[in-house]
């Protein structure tokens, strides 16, 4: 099953991704303190998925061999990086003003026999 690099996005993706909130659990869950010691000794290391996801956070992705371990450790391709998001926002903006530029695409205009005139 192909996997998305994108966190919170389609049936599979990262789950460990390395990033100190997303591994370690919530304060509103565990009322202690938890100081960087803490977070690494008792969290960091754990197999087991984040306790939470950091949705819409985008991941180093693949090897030069199209591969990706799913491992927290594995910084080059877990870590939550705004130098890999930056350039999608920046995508998704283009495209964004691209389609307004274009106006509604024939799909989504309703038929000219439905529309109101101010005649009417």
């Amino acid at each position: 099953m192909p996997s998305s690099y994108l966190v919170g996005y389609g049936a599979k993706f990262p789950a460990r991704v390395h990033h100190r909130a997303a591994s370690i659990v919530p304060y509103k869950d565990r009322k202690e303190f938890i100081g960087c010691a803490q977070g690494f000794d008792d969290w960091f290391g754990r197999k087991s998925a984040n306790p939470n996801v950091v949705v819409g956070a985008i991941v180093g992705g693949p090897d030069r061999h199209d591969r990706f371990r799913d491992d927290r450790v594995n910084y080059m391709q877990t870590e939550a990086c705004t130098y890999n998001t930056a350039p999608m926002v920046g995508m998704f903006a283009m495209l964004n003003r691209v389609a307004r530029q274009q106006g509604p695409s024939p799909a989504t205009q309703r038929p000219e026999s439905s529309r109101s005139t101010a005649a009417e």
